[in-house]
């Protein structure tokens, strides 16, 4: 595997090491082998929750506030007996800075106003924190301020911050990808409940204080208070999520995304909904391949993001069918929600991101498809009865419900 340089470490949350296929401890990431309505529910004509501007109250060192409801959220509604469920479509993002020389996290914000999508942004907290602070972070085991991504340049910081409040008040969702990103044998699958107790309680002190941390005072508070934002995450390399899973559930997370499986609708672990990654058909190929740039790059390349420029047209081209293919399997079947994450990169050429914006405005053509952080997914299967929801979980991808979704969801 070529070895991934600093930037495009710093850009994705990647893992520098042969261990980074994402999938889990030890498991690999591919198995053998005009805007439509966008949310989760209805929003008013402007999508505000109200037209005044709402009280704020500074918390702590004014790094972050409470300005109340989030703006642009839909109101969930409960299927009606016999209605076909929406295609729920997730995109998330680990990581989730904006780094100079990309300044993908400001790009695709423009592109889900484009297609009416709400995102789901897994913040890392190292990127809130300046390297001349980075003797604050006490990774578990592992030396005070090591990170296996580095940590950003201030002006990155800077820009980071800006645009993680922006992205909220657009109605986007701020989770974690907690901090140094340590995977493989000496990582996270080693930490035990505790250990991520102190990897999150840090992670979000360094988003509580960034303005102490950073020195920065030409920026707004984040607009939102992190204490209740903060109900998910994603681990590096997906890897650990059964003791952070303990813990999440005793702060009181709603889900978690750090586990592979296929696409049905999902169910509950540890009081968690479980919504992790999911293996889609692999364009190309008798096998699948975990939703995520990352691994379809692996495959394609081995792991090596500068492959041939050659190349590279049809390695585009196979993750838009990769993705897309995911889509319309559960589209045409179960209409389990499908999950895509991605990193804010520039592997080969920026070709994974030019596939994920096309794979973007192409589901935003389908009228009863829904483009939604997870947060808002997680809102909408809360409002379903149960009964409905057991009913959903037993129909398999690639076969539709018996006598189909009016007969199905009847009553």
């Amino acid at each position: 595997m070529t070895r991934v340089s600093r930037r495009e470490a710093l850009a994705a949350g990647a893992v520098a090491s042969a261990a980074a296929v994402l999938g889990g401890c030890g498991i690999s990431g591919s198995s053998a082998p005009p805007a439509a309505k966008a949310t989760a529910g209805s929003k008013d004509s402007t999508g505000s929750a109200s037209s005044s501007l709402p009280e704020v109250r500074l918390i702590g060192d004014g790094s972050t506030s409470d300005t109340g409801p989030q703006p642009h959220q839909p109101t969930p509604h409960r299927l009606k007996p016999g209605e076909t469920p929406p295609q729920f479509v997730v995109i998330s993002w680990d990581g989730a800075g904006e780094i100079d020389g990309l300044n993908l996290l400001s790009h695709f914000r423009e592109v889900a106003k484009d297609t009416g999508a709400s995102m789901t942004l897994f913040l890392s907290g190292l990127f809130l924190l300046p390297r001349a602070k980075k003797d604050l972070y006490h990774p578990p085991r592992h030396d005070i301020g090591a990170s296996d991504i580095g940590y950003l340049e201030d002006g990155d910081i800077h820009a980071t911050i800006k645009n993680i409040g922006e992205a909220w008040r657009e109605g986007h969702e701020i989770g974690t990808h907690f901090n140094g990103h340590f995977c493989g044998p000496t990582g996270v699958c080693q930490w035990s409940p505790a250990d991520w107790r102190s990897e999150i309680e840090q992670a979000k002190q360094f988003v509580e204080n960034w303005r102490t941390n950073t020195g920065f005072s030409d920026l707004p508070p984040l607009p939102f208070d992190y204490e209740k934002e903060l109900v998910g995450g994603r681990t590096p390399c997906l890897e650990g999520a059964d003791n952070l899973r303990v813990t999440a559930s005793k702060l009181g997370w709603r889900y978690d995304s750090s586990k592979t499986g296929i696409q049905m609708w999902p169910s509950k672990d540890r009081n968690l909904w479980d919504l992790s990654m999911q293996s889609i058909p692999f364009a190309g190929h008798t096998g699948q391949v975990i939703s995520m740039d990352y691994n379809i790059m692996y495959n394609q390349t081995g792991g090596t993001t500068r492959g041939k420029p050659s190349m590279r047209p049809q390695w585009q081209q196979q993750a838009v069918d990769t993705y897309l293919a995911g889509f319309r399997r559960v589209y045409d079947s179960n209409r389990a929600p499908l999950i895509i994450g991605n990193h804010f990169e520039g592997w080969n050429g920026g070709i994974y991101m030019t596939a994920v914006e096309q794979v973007m405005r192409k589901i935003a053509t389908y009228p009863d498809a829904r483009i939604v952080s997870f947060r808002q997914l997680v809102d909408w299967i809360e409002a379903q009865d149960p009964v409905v929801l057991a009913k959903l979980r037993t129909v398999a991808y690639g076969t539709k419900p018996p006598g189909g979704w009016k007969e199905f969801l009847a009553s």
